[in-house]
């Protein structure tokens, strides 16, 4: 360089330092029109190699891809490339370069995709709406942004219009009708399109509550008569409907309004449902309606039921008619017995459709309902056996608890609150029926085979179907005559051996003349037992049985041997006769 003139040097300095009016040295920036990442085969892409400031004309500049160059040096620092294609995909650069000297910067790397033609996707949000609502529908071509989307929509009997022209994305719309719908991208300039999304087809289903009342509102229908089905839609009063009907799955009619009335047979029996579409709007319907029922026959019967019959005295079961299931009847109320006729009661105006009773008995009932009258088959024939709840008890006279054959009991049926009911009543021993009774009361004379447990039930004299339950039991025990002899004996032979053990024990006491008075008295008694009867009778008690006289006579003796007037012989003697007395018992 010692050769080199300083002009050149000057230059050198320059080109280092200047370039474009720079006073820095600074690396190009590559940016991208558009700014996209993804572009599609077709579509113009525009790469600015940017100085950000400065002159361009002392300048040139190319573009490289991948390393390579794709555009050669020019003037211009903006290089449109297109209609591009897949293979156009890389890492792209510019670099810029002085015109003086050999030397160039480049700028980073930035990476371009072209992908195939893409195809627009729609989706839609909830179709189930109320009425007046909208479903939301959107559109997209992924992954890559800068588009704006085009709508279409047609029926099954119109072609594709477009709608939503304006000048916004609309990425999102909604829309309040039904139908079939596309749509597709645009962008770019000139305007590139995507493939259009798959056609869509958008059935709205609005949420509102559908029903079918009928008129009239019996839920059971015969033969002939003549009925109007509406199909309601909540909220849907002003739309105009047309609706179709379905009868146990099966679309049977359509109508072009809400109101479908007909006359029924026995064949249009079944579950009915409705289902309506706005007359303007083939792709928008409500919900299919709950079924209601609706059942068709010949002359129906009546059904009669009763509520509990386990009731008090003097309370009431209720009776309950029915022709199901349909409704506008008013009944007759018919009773017998089993030696009566049926006879009719509760004859008024009113529905009478459920009733009460006091009374058991065979009961039956009908319907009638319109004008002429028609009048349903009479139910079956209703035995009401009436159980009355009132505590039933058996009492007895007299209330012994052992009797003995051949007395008298009287056995008492007591119903608690019944006091004045007249009954009959049957009375069970240990298990069966022995007796009926015309009262409450039941007098007879036992005998042995009489014991047992007994238990009562009775019936209103005056109502043969209404009945007590079955008492308590009540045991009686009945016992021979011959346990009565040993029961009364056996206690008075032991009063008797008491006696005459004290009787003894005196005796022991006594001396002297005390025992010859009794041998004497003994002596006497047996001569005049011997005179008078021809027969000899000894007992242990004439033998030591003494006078009153005699023993009180010995005391006072007793008394004097001792010395002691000041003893008091404070015994009480009750019931001890004199021997004459006893021997005059013993012959008796």
């Amino acid at each position: 360089m010692g050769n080199t003139s300083p002009r050149v040097l000057v230059s050198l300095l320059l080109n280092t330092l200047l370039c474009c009016g720079q006073t820095l040295v600074i690396d190009p920036v590559l940016t991208v029109e558009p700014n996209w990442s993804t572009f599609y085969v077709g579509e113009f892409v525009t790469f600015i190699c940017d100085m950000n400031e400065g002159r361009n004309t002392d300048c040139q500049y190319r573009l490289l891809r991948n390393g390579q160059e794709f555009d050669r040096f020019q003037s211009d620092k903006r290089f449109r490339v297109g209609p591009l294609y897949t293979g156009d995909s890389g890492e792209f650069q510019c670099c810029r370069q002085w015109r003086v000297s050999p030397d160039e910067n480049c700028s980073k790397t930035v990476p371009v995709t072209v992908s195939d033609k893409p195809r627009a996707k729609l989706a839609a949000g909830s179709t189930t709406i109320p009425i007046g609502g909208s479903v939301t529908l959107s559109c997209s071509v992924e992954p890559s942004a800068g588009w704006k989307y085009r709508w279409f929509r047609r029926t099954s009997d119109s072609s594709f219009v477009e709608f939503s022209r304006n000048n916004e994305e609309n990425r999102e719309i909604t829309v309040t009708q039904g139908g079939i719908y596309k749509c597709d991208g645009e962008r770019g300039n000139p305007s590139f399109y995507s493939h259009s999304s798959l056609e869509n087809n958008i059935e709205i289903m609005f949420s509102n509550k559908v029903f079918v009342t009928r008129r009239p509102i019996w839920p059971q229908m015969f033969s002939g008569e003549s009925i109007t089905l509406t199909c309601e839609v909540q909220g849907g009063e002003t739309t105009e409907w047309t609706c179709e009907w379905r009868r146990s799955g099966s679309i049977i009619h359509k109508t072009d309004s809400k109101d479908w009335t007909f006359n029924v047979s026995e064949s249009s029996s079944g579950n009915y449902m409705c289902q309506c579409r706005s007359r303007d709007d083939w792709y928008s319907s409500t919900q299919w309606s709950e079924t209601i029922r609706l059942s068709v026959s010949n002359k129906p019967g009546a059904k009669l039921a009763a509520g509990s019959t386990t009731i008090p005295v003097g309370g009431s079961v209720t009776l309950s008619c029915s022709v199901e299931p349909s409704a506008g009847w008013k009944y007759r109320w018919f009773r017998r017995t089993s030696d009566t006729s049926f006879v009719e009661f509760n004859t008024n105006n009113e529905e009478n459709r459920e009733i009460t009773v006091t009374q058991g008995g065979i009961y039956k009932c009908d319907g009638k309902r319109g004008n002429p009258s028609f009048y349903s088959h009479s139910s079956h024939e209703n035995i009401i056996e009436i159980m009355f709840s009132n505590k039933v008890f058996v009492t007895r006279q007299p209330n012994w608890p052992l009797v003995f054959s051949g007395e008298s009991i009287t056995l008492t049926c007591e119903v608690q609150g019944g006091e004045t009911t007249e009954w009959t009543c049957e009375w069970r021993r240990s298990g069966s029926i022995i007796q009926w009774t015309d009262s409450k009361d039941w007098t007879f004379n036992v005998s042995e085979s009489s014991s047992g447990n007994y238990m009562c039930q009775c019936r209103s004299r005056d109502d043969w179907y209404s009945s007590t339950q079955w008492s308590e039991t009540i045991t009686v025990t009945v016992s021979s005559s011959s346990h009565l002899v040993l029961l009364i004996s056996g206690p008075v032979v032991g009063f008797i051996l008491i006696i005459l053990l004290v009787l003894l024990c005196f005796c022991r006491r006594s001396k002297g003349l005390f025992c010859s008075r009794c041998k004497a008295s003994e002596s006497s008694r047996n001569d005049g037992v011997n005179q008078a009867g021809g027969h000899e009778y000894s007992s242990p008690l004439q033998e030591v049985t003494p006078t009153y006289a005699e023993i009180n006579h010995q005391a006072r003796a007793n008394r004097k041997k001792k010395g002691s007037p000041a003893a008091t012989d404070k015994t009480v003697y009750s019931g001890i006769r004199s021997g004459a007395a006893l021997h005059v018992d013993s012959a008796m």
